[in-house]
């Protein structure tokens, strides 16, 4: 589980095709802390560590993955945006992300307001449900706040300490990023579709007898 609050930027150091995939080596600022096994989202996804040396951590990257990501076209010198899992112990911050990526977004527009950037994102209609104003929503891992919503395209407001700490800075229009919808949404969404389908009322412990 992680929270949006991008920890530091990495950059790609190689990517190399594998049977099952590829792998993907990336320079992190805390490769000498990282565990075999660890969770790290990268740009959103979540990966596991296979390797970490000399200020590197190494991740094997599914064909699955690479479909239905942006991973599957990062190339050497590319930056990505880090957050290693959330501790226990710690305060919460941003909003609950699996690093389960839901689709990708098209960035559309950029305009800027004072110091702030407004940025206007592209998506899918077949998932509106999920998307509300004012609402969570995970972008390259970022956890951010819906400021504006259109029938296919929403709006979010970065300001600039998040220009300036994760990889938004450098995205241009036309290109596409990872969007994670807010979990308890996607929960309340699929509660309300099987209660559709069993002919109204909510699920039951016991099934979908309202």
């Amino acid at each position: 589980m992680f929270t949006g609050l991008i920890e530091a930027v990495g950059t790609v150091v190689a990517t190399e095709a594998r049977p099952a995939g590829r792998e993907l080596r990336v320079a992190v600022p805390f490769a000498a802390d990282l565990q075999l096994g660890e969770s790290v989202a990268v740009s959103g996804v979540c990966l596991t560590v296979v390797a970490s040396a000399s200020g590197q951590m190494v991740a094997e990257v599914g064909p699955e993955t690479m479909r239905v990501t942006t991973l599957g076209g990062l190339r050497a010198g590319d930056r990505v945006n880090l957050e290693r899992a959330m501790r226990g112990d710690s305060r919460f911050g941003g909003h609950f992300v699996q690093g389960h990526v839901d689709g990708l977004a098209e960035l559309r527009g950029h305009r800027e307001e004072g110091d702030a950037h407004w940025l206007t994102f592209g998506f899918d209609r077949a998932s509106a449900a999920y998307v509300i104003p004012k609402g969570s929503i995970a972008i390259d891992g970022i956890s951010l706040t819906v400021a504006a919503l259109g029938d296919d395209t929403f709006d979010v407001m970065i300001v600039p300490f998040t220009w300036a700490h994760t990889t938004l800075a450098a995205r241009a229009v036309g290109d596409r990023v990872n969007l994670e919808f807010d979990m308890v949404g996607k929960y309340v969404a699929r509660a309300a579709e099987l209660a559709r389908a069993a002919g109204g009322g909510w699920p039951s412990a016991t099934g979908n007898r309202p």
